[in-house]
């Protein structure tokens, strides 16, 4: 019986070979606390090192910039509560858009019970801000900008330069979430007006449970956690050094390799949107055509449920609903309202994203498994 094929790589990744040997070590021998003044905390020390300076290396900052997490909600929520509250004395009006992860609107909505008021920007049909919105919507009492580095289901990329501009010429903190980002495009930090990013680990093949946050330099944020020093003083808590040291072997390798597998993902994902449109009748793409990511499809078929083809499909093919599916019914996702979608498009929506590890022979498979599970119930 075949393997089903694994088709979701938005939602996570497995973990690389590479990164597990680089785990290993502090699972099995090295188990020292990084923070002690004895011999078994080298090791240790020297992995936070390490790991520090190759997500470094990935984002294009300093060591001293970035900050581990547990992962990227911990590092939205720490960079949009502590920026908000670091420039409450300024103002108290923030802005983000209607497309964001739930981590961004959910510390948008804490803060709005905190006397907040925010602004949630509209979208095109593409599922891209307008840098032009943005601006009008500034105001001499806004703090902070949240807007995502690209669309977890859309794939639409945000025109994160140009937003980061206005925001330094505001004199206003930009924050951008770069979770799907990171590994699949060039992801830095060197951009004017870019002062937090946030990363996820288990988006760019490393284990679940780990992330980071860039601050900018010079960036004075409230700890999010309180505790002992760790981190400079900025996460409290004993790090968890096989962790960060998985991440930091897949931030090595995501740079390393990064213009082999844009290529590598962006071909698969372009071969099973040929094929599917080509096999298939009402379908349609979905985000912008040009600024997307390589390796994200979100494709709808007219008048038929998500939950219904992946029902179909479960068993050969995994891929993710572009709605929310409960208790048989399915309700249009936040994203795809923002975007305008028509509801008869929007319930049929799958997001399809491909990896490192895809082959041809499971885009070829999951074209075939796919395009006979949407005639099936087109013919129901």
């Amino acid at each position: 019986m075949l393997r089903a094929i694994y088709l979701d790589y938005n939602a996570t990744t497995p973990i690389d070979p590479e990164v597990i040997e680089e785990i290993r070590p502090f699972l099995e021998k090295e188990f020292g606390n990084p923070s002690s003044s004895h011999a078994f905390g080298n090791a240790p020390k020297r992995a936070l090192d390490t790991a520090r300076s190759r997500v470094a290396g990935l984002l294009g900052c300093s060591q001293e910039e970035i900050v581990f997490t547990s992962g990227g909600t911990e590092s939205n929520n720490h960079a949009i509560k502590s920026a908000a509250m670091l420039r409450a004395d300024r103002g108290k009006h923030i802005i983000t858009t209607q497309i964001e992860h739930p981590s961004v609107t959910e510390a948008f909505r804490f803060l709005e019970k905190q006397g907040f008021e925010a602004t949630y920007l509209p979208v095109d049909k593409t599922g891209r801000v307008s840098a032009d919105m943005l601006e009008s919507e500034i105001r001499p009492d806004t703090i902070l900008v949240s807007i995502m580095h690209s669309n977890n289901e859309a794939g639409t990329l945000q025109p994160v330069e140009e937003i980061a501009g206005i925001a330094e010429k505001h004199g206003i903190l930009m924050h951008t979430d770069a979770a799907q980002s990171a590994g699949k495009i060039k992801t830095k930090t060197n951009i004017a007006g870019l002062s937090l990013l946030s990363i996820a680990g288990h988006k760019l093949y490393a284990p679940k449970g780990i992330g980071a946050l860039y601050i900018k330099k010079g960036l004075q944020l409230e700890p999010f956690c309180h505790g002992a020093g760790q981190e400079d003083g900025r996460r409290a808590g004993t790090e968890n050094v096989a962790l960060i040291a998985g991440l930091g072997k897949a931030c090595e390798i995501a740079e390393r390799e990064l213009d082999k597998n844009f290529v590598h993902m962006k071909k698969f994902r372009d071969r099973l949107e040929s094929e599917l449109l080509n096999k298939t009748s009402g379908a349609a793409i979905n985000g912008h055509r040009e600024h997307r990511l390589p390796n994200t499809l979100s494709i709808s078929f007219y008048d038929l449920e998500a939950n219904r083809i992946l029902d179909e499909i479960k068993d050969k093919v995994a891929a993710s609903a572009g709605a929310a599916c409960h208790s048989n019914t399915v309700s249009v996702s936040h994203v795809l309202s923002a975007m305008g979608m028509d509801e008869k498009w929007a319930k049929g929506t799958l997001r399809i994203s491909t990896g490192r590890m895809s082959t041809e022979a499971e885009i070829d498979r999951a074209a075939q498994v796919i395009s006979a599970a949407v005639k099936k119930l087109q013919n129901n």
